[in-house]
Parts: C-alpha cells; structure tokens; sequence
C-alpha cells in the first residue's frame, strides 16, 4: 500500500478562509482492500498530525441513480474513533468539490451507522451574509447521542464564568465518551 499514491488534502471545516476552523486530512483510497490496513492508516494519521484524518473507499456495488456511497474511517494521530463530525465535513466538502461535483448528496458508511451530507443551499433569511451567498454549504446527518441532564451550579460552575457571564439556559451531558 505505502506505493501507490493517494489523493489527499486538508480540509478547514467550519470556515470559508484558509488556515482558520478545523483543519482535517482527508485520503481517498481507490482500492477498498486498502481500507483494511488499519496499521498504514494509522501510520498516515500519525504522519498528518492533526487531530483526525478522514480516509475515504467508494463503494462499488452502488446501484446505477443511488446516491453515491463512501466508506469512511476516522483515525487520530494514535487512534481509530468511531466518529468526527468536523472530519466528516471536510470529506464531504472533498467528495463535493473534487468528485461529486454532479452529486447533491452522498452517503458514508462508518462505524457509526450511515450518515448522509447534503448540498444545501443558503436562503437570505439564514443570516449568511451576502458575500456568503451562492457558496458550498454543507448539511450532514450524524448519530443523535443520549444525554443526560446535569445541575449546572453543582456539577458545573465554571461554565458561566468561562462563557464570559453569558446567561446558561441548559446544559447536558452526553452519555458517549470522546
């Protein structure tokens, strides 16, 4: 695997300006036996060192007119997790911009289950300004996680004070660890 070359970029998720947001690595593999070499993976995760790489398999048995469909793994410079939004974005931003360019929608199969991404389009009333208008704008489905509601003055008292005295109305817990 380590000599075939990838196609690969780092995505800035959550901004429209370079070296701002999120940044993530994104790979897309050509052959899905790649997406077994969990260690290459890793090693390329390593290598990045940014907080996930996103690595990319389509899946070939997708029906002619069905959405197309990615399989989608997410590792961190020492680990594989089971899901990440931000780097999830940023290969739906890659797929959108470089291979689907025709596609409006497309599918990631992970270890979390199915999730989705859409192009969306910006309706003047969303409070994008102007100058955003007309740009890729990405809507993703991800896994709702349980949470559990907590006592904020008990259990988090900082929060108020790290949000610059802004007013807290609610705040959960997830039941998920990451």
């Amino acid at each position: 695997m380590g000599k075939k070359a990838i196609r690969y970029a780092v995505v800035d998720a959550f901004t429209a300006e370079p070296f701002k947001g999120n940044p993530a690595a994104v790979c897309l593999l050509e052959e899905e036996g790649a997406a077994a070499d969990k260690q290459w993976m890793q090693s390329v995760a390593a290598e990045f060192n940014l907080s996930d790489t996103a690595f990319l398999v389509r899946d070939s048995s997708r029906p002619v007119g069905a959405a197309p469909r990615f399989h989608l793994r997410w590792f961190t410079p020492v680990t594989e997790v089971d899901l990440c939004g931000h780097a999830t974005l940023a290969s739906a931003h890659f797929l959108f911009t470089t291979v689907l360019a025709e596609h409006g929608m497309v599918e990631f199969m992970t270890r979390s289950g199915i999730l989705t991404a859409k192009k969306v389009t910006t309706p003047g009333s969303t409070g994008v300004p102007e100058g955003e208008q007309g740009k890729l704008f990405i809507e993703l489905d991800l896994p709702m996680d349980n949470f559990v509601s907590c006592n904020t003055v008990n259990n988090m008292p900082l929060i108020p004070k790290t949000l610059n005295g802004a007013s807290v109305i609610s705040v959960h817990k997830t039941t998920a660890i990451r």
